[in-house]
């Protein structure tokens, strides 16, 4: 890690109206994400960990922008990201990237695997021409463990692993500065789920990729993580280094995950 701040929140806020019930007053809202602040150095893995509804994707939409927060403040390199507009917007939104959960649903099985991960090209680098981002393509896709021949392939062609190693390239085919992986091994098996974590952690590595790991698995989030942050009810009720959060958790609810997990890996 550098010591760069990459990514600052503050006090990020998101909530949802309650649907209307006979015991629920009307107008009441649910908070998704409620005060979120955390600082991310160039080069960290985050692990964003808790429970499932806790507010982990909500957050995560909201740091790439895919959903604007009620409230807060959010830095990426030191420029207001939620006040980016235009040109800017185009610019800052090039350098973040995000690799889903679901590895079938978010692949359109109508498109070859070529037309997928070259589409952020296609987008962002309208002048490049077609030969030259079929090359970026097959670059992308050999360095996630595919070979070329899989550009001119529909997605139903592919493994559920697979299929995540394109949605990987398509996050990377841009050459982001921070990807964010939200539950990125949660629809595999536990083997196939490792070879991911194992590719990631090689690509961080290749690219210098600042990580945010969004996961329920504490196990999953040991593996990667250098930080930790615990997330329950929308907030963080613990942040710090990943060896001090998951070896001498100080809030309850951390301890109360790390007991419910047989064992986490050292």
């Amino acid at each position: 890690m550098s010591g760069e701040i990459l990514l600052e929140a503050r006090d990020l806020r998101k909530s949802y109206p309650l649907a209307g019930g006979l015991l629920q007053k009307s107008g009441q809202r649910a908070h998704a994400v409620d005060g979120v602040c955390f600082t991310l150095e160039r080069g960290e893995t985050l692990g964003i960990v808790g429970e499932s509804g806790c507010g982990k994707t909500t957050l995560a939409r909201m740091l790439l922008r895919l959903i604007e927060p009620d409230s807060g403040e959010l830095f990426f390199r030191g420029e207001n990201w939620l006040r980016a507009r235009g040109p800017e917007l185009r610019k800052l939104r090039r350098r973040m990237q995000m690799v889903f959960q679901d590895p079938v649903a978010s692949l359109n099985p109508r498109m070859k695997i070529g037309s997928i991960v070259g589409e952020p090209l296609a987008i962002h680098e309208p002048g490049l021409s077609s030969s030259k981002r079929r090359q970026r393509c097959v670059e992308m896709l050999e360095a996630v463990g595919l070979d070329r021949a899989a550009i001119d392939r529909y997605p139903h062609e592919f493994s559920g692993g697979q299929r995540q190693r394109i949605g990987i390239a398509r996050a990377l085919v841009l050459r982001p500065e921070l990807v964010i992986a939200d539950e990125p091994v949660s629809a595999l098996d536990v083997s196939v789920g490792a070879q991911i974590l194992e590719l990631l952690v090689r690509l961080q590595g290749e690219f210098s990729l600042t990580l945010i790991l969004i996961s329920h698995s504490l196990p999953v989030v040991a593996q990667l993580a250098t930080g930790v942050a615990v997330m329950q009810s929308g907030r963080i009720v613990e942040i710090g280094p990943a060896t001090q959060v998951l070896q001498h958790p100080q809030n309850p609810y951390t301890r109360a995950l790390l007991a419910a997990v047989p064992e986490i890996p050292a």
